[in-house]
């Protein structure tokens, strides 16, 4: 457990990102899973509705450095590739 003050500020500003981080992960995915959900269901203009939501959440989660930037760049490509086979 942290004993000084400096690192009793460390543990709870670690919690309070770990949090913040967290959630804008989770809505990340939540945008991505949007988009595979309207690929597999075959509708191509929600699909790209989705996908147009999709890419700045993607992007912000790469330049705070939730993921990497190859990673960001991976999905977005994979998931238009996707959407343009339909």
């Amino acid at each position: 457990m942290a004993n000084s003050a400096q690192a009793i500020k460390r543990a709870r500003q670690a919690e309070n990102h770990r949090q913040r981080n967290a959630s804008q992960r989770s809505s990340m995915r939540t945008s991505i899973k949007k988009v595979i959900a309207a690929i597999n269901a075959g509708d191509r203009e929600a699909a790209s509705q989705a996908y147009a939501a999709a890419v700045p959440a993607i992007d912000s989660a790469a330049s705070k450095g939730l993921i990497h930037a190859n990673k960001a760049a991976r999905h977005k490509s994979r998931l238009n590739q996707h959407i343009r086979s339909l």
